[in-house]
């Protein structure tokens, strides 16, 4: 079902915040293979596909190596600290789904991690001059909704005067340190399942475009990852990770090195948004989605499978489910983990 977007007034003229910035949610990251050279320049000397060094310090259970969802560093014997940030530019026109969207989105690394959020601090840029202060309150309103529901304490933060308006949320959470979901975690025979059909990213370009609101869409970024992530801990789950910026393939991928198997994907088993494949077809396809697969392409297998379905698989998501080694009700298993072979990713 869509429906017209109002704009936004700013200014007693008509304007749609998404057309402040050049693009929104998470397709706006760094392409994943540029971001691990930084990060292996900034932070050490490995080589191009080995795991980022592991920083000094404290006992570190989860960092740059194989870029988990969070950083995770074990306090005690039985509680670990876990934290995340994440923040863009709007990704719908309304202010308050923008707000809930971009909290959603960062919590959801928490959850990623087999963690609880406990607390967090907005981040907002804002360009005071272009958009009205109201449109402000909405944003934070959007925000402390998702917080609310996550039984997360949201106080003070931090905002800066910028011509792109940006939202979200550094996360602070704990965790059992041995009871963690781990992007590195997968092994050969596991089961592949995923809590949120994906194609946002494509809606939400067309979204951008066009003004045509998407409740589909909306309501899969809104919502929290919570219940996925405790019903994975209670049945012994290990590996998990969450879909966003660099795509189902991308995340897939990722999951999949670091775990040192190869990850058998069934494309017609992957939920796809209604509005999105005929979207993509019509070309509203983000830049970042094609970055995604061109990332992936040299680790992948796709015999016979056609370019539009592999760009669905890639695109960019906002606040996407959780893509998790084992199975959970109520989340088709798209696939399954395999004993290493040629390529990191088989789509089927």
């Amino acid at each position: 079902m869509t429906e017209t977007t109002m704009p936004v007034a700013a200014g007693g003229a008509g304007l749609r915040m998404t057309q402040l910035a050049k693009g929104g949610g998470c397709s706006c990251k760094i392409p994943a293979g540029q971001l691990e050279g930084l990060l292996r320049r900034a932070y050490g000397d490995a080589a191009d596909g080995a795991a980022v060094p592991a920083l000094p310090g404290a006992e570190v259970l989860c960092g740059l190596e194989w870029g988990d969802d969070a950083t995770v560093v074990r306090l005690g014997p039985e509680l670990a600290l876990v934290t995340t940030t994440d923040f863009f530019p709007p990704v719908v026109d309304d202010p308050f789904e923008w707000g809930r969207i971009a909290a959603a989105n960062a919590l959801s690394d928490v959850y990623a991690m087999g963690g609880t959020p406990v607390s967090a601090l907005n981040l907002l840029a804002w360009p005071a001059e272009v958009l009205p202060e109201d449109a402000i309150v909405e944003v934070l309103r959007g925000g402390r909704s998702a917080t609310d529901e996550a039984g997360c304490v949201l106080a003070g933060g931090h905002s800066i005067d910028d011509p792109t308006p940006k939202y979200g949320l550094a996360v602070t959470g704990v965790a059992h340190p041995d009871r963690l979901l781990r992007n590195d975690a997968a092994r050969p025979g596991d089961p592949i399942s995923l809590t949120k059909p994906i194609g946002v990213g494509i809606c939400n370009n067309l979204h951008k475009a066009t003004g045509e609101r998407i409740a589909e869409a909306v309501a899969v970024m809104s919502a929290l990852n919570a219940t996925a992530s405790a019903e994975a801990l209670a049945r012994g789950i290990v590996a998990a990770t969450d879909v966003t910026g660099f795509g189902l393939l991308g995340h897939l991928y990722k999951m999949a090195r670091a775990s040192g198997v190869t990850a058998v994907l069934e494309a017609a088993a992957v939920p796809v948004l209604d509005r999105a494949r005929a979207a993509a077809a019509e070309g509203f396809v983000p830049g970042g989605t094609r970055r995604n697969l061109d990332w992936v392409v040299p680790h992948l297998e796709a015999d016979g499978v056609d370019e539009l379905t592999l760009l669905l698989l890639a695109d960019a998501q906002t606040s996407g489910g959780l893509l998790v080694a084992g199975e959970l009700p109520g989340a088709p298993v798209i696939g399954h983990f395999a004993e290493p072979s040629g390529a990191a990713v088989v789509v089927r």
